[in-house]
C-alpha cells in the first residue's frame, strides 16, 4: 500500500495582486473625483428690480353694494446668470419662482414667456425701462459657458408683502440635469 500524505501544496498569496487592485481602483476613483464637477450649473441673481402696479376695475353698475374692485400685483424682474460647470450642453427648460409670503403663504409662478412681454411692456410702461435681455426657455448653454437674462415674475401680492418675505426663489429647470434653485436677496 502507498503511504498515506496530508502534505498540501503552497498557496500563492493574493495580498499582492488585491493591493494593486485596490491601488487602480482609488486612483481612478480620485480621478473622477478631481476632474467631474460637483454641480452642473451655478445660479446667481445679478439685478432684482420690482414693480408694483395697483389697479381698480370701474364698476358702472347703478346697484347699490357693487363697488369697484381693485387688484395689487408686483412685478419682479431678476436678472439670472448660470454657469454651466458640465462638459456637456445644458438645455433649459423652465423658469419657475415661489414666493413666501410673511403669513406662510405660498405663491408659486411661472416666468412670463418671451411672447408676451411685449404687451405686457405696453400695459404697464414702467416695466420697460426696468428690463432687460430675457432668459429663454429652450436655450442651450455651451458647455464651461453661461447665460444671463431677465426672468420676469409675477406675483399677486403688495409690495408690502413682498418687502416682508420669508423667502423668495428662483428655480431654473433643465431638460437632463434637473432643476437648480437660488434664493432672491432681500
Amino acid at each position: 500500500m502507498s503511504e498515506l500524505n496530508f502534505s498540501q501544496s503552497e498557496r500563492r498569496s493574493f495580498l499582492g495582486p488585491l493591493i494593486i487592485a485596490i491601488a487602480v481602483l482609488g486612483t481612478g476613483l480620485a480621478a473622477v473625483y478631481l476632474y467631474l464637477p460637483r454641480r452642473a450649473a451655478d445660479l446667481t441673481i445679478t439685478h432684482i428690480a420690482i414693480l408694483p402696479t395697483h389697479t381698480v376695475f370701474k364698476n358702472d353698475s347703478k346697484l347699490v353694494g357693487h363697488k369697484d374692485e381693485s387688484q395689487d400685483d408686483l412685478y419682479v424682474l431678476a436678472t439670472v446668470r448660470i454657469d454651466d460647470r458640465l462638459h456637456v450642453p445644458l438645455f433649459l427648460s423652465d423658469i419657475t419662482a415661489t414666493l413666501t409670503t410673511a403669513d406662510d403663504a405660498v405663491v408659486t409662478t411661472s416666468a412670463i414667456q418671451n411672447s408676451d412681454l411685449d404687451n405686457l411692456y405696453i400695459t404697464f410702461p414702467a416695466l420697460k425701462p426696468l428690463a432687460s435681455a430675457p432668459l429663454l426657455r429652450e436655450s442651450t448653454i455651451q458647455p464651461g459657458g453661461h447665460a444671463e437674462g431677465m426672468a420676469l415674475l409675477h406675483f399677486p401680492v403688495t409690495e408690502a408683502d413682498w418687502n416682508n418675505r420669508k423667502s423668495a426663489t428662483v428655480t431654473i429647470g433643465f431638460y437632463h440635469q434637473g432643476q437648480f434653485t437660488v434664493t432672491i436677496p432681500k
